[in-house]
């Protein structure tokens, strides 16, 4: 015999009482942000149906063979396959690093992550970041995870890309099932769980 069960999309209404209540977000924009001290950002908080994470100052590296022969992700060896990239300065006063052309970058949301156990969330990229050539690795925000959000971009355009820190670099969409889970993330011990900071691959 099958069993049903119903998962419905989120709305901003119900996404600030959970941050409120729950702690689901934390720090949590309550309205989406376009501007910050009279200049233009690229947009984060809390949109109609979902939320715009923002990528931290910390731990942003990018790939690079200027070590390493290979990446192994059963034996990632963070010291030899990525590098640092400088902090830059735009004319505004914005920060940004810039990812040369056809790389590819890990960093982490400033926001922590406490997802309930009949939650689930989906992080997608941004039309801003994707009309320029930047790439956000669609990522499962598993029932049960806690911890800051590990995002991975590629820039697939030909010139170097900025990538402004303290700004939206993707947008998450949370699902809520009308039942719990039976084995959460945090149940089987997932690998990530906890994660403060820039987390690398794991097996």
């Amino acid at each position: 015999m099958f069993t049903t069960f119903f998962m419905t999309i989120k709305s901003d209404i119900w996404l600030r009482k959970m941050a409120g209540e729950q702690g689901m977000i934390s720090p949590f924009l309550s309205e989406l942000v376009r501007e910050v001290d009279g200049k233009r950002i690229i947009s984060a908080g809390c949109s109609s149906y979902g939320y715009d994470m923002r990528l931290a100052d910390d731990g942003f590296r990018i790939f690079s063979s200027v070590h390493a022969k290979e990446i192994d992700p059963k034996r990632f060896d963070e010291q030899m396959s990525l590098i640092e990239p400088q902090v830059h300065e735009a004319e505004d006063g914005a920060k940004y690093y810039l990812l040369p052309p056809h790389h590819y970058g890990l960093g982490v949301t400033v926001e922590t992550f406490k997802m309930p156990r009949n939650v689930t969330g989906v992080a997608l990229g941004k039309s801003t970041y994707a009309r320029a050539g930047l790439l956000v690795n669609t990522t499962p925000l598993e029932a049960g995870w806690t911890g800051r959000l590990v995002v991975e971009i590629a820039n697939l355009a030909n010139l170097p890309l900025r990538v402004y820190v303290n700004e939206g670099i993707g947008q998450i969409l949370f699902f809520e099932s009308d039942e719990d889970c039976g084995v959460s993330y945090a149940d089987r011990g997932g690998k990530y769980q906890g994660q403060s900071g820039l987390t690398f691959a794991k097996v």
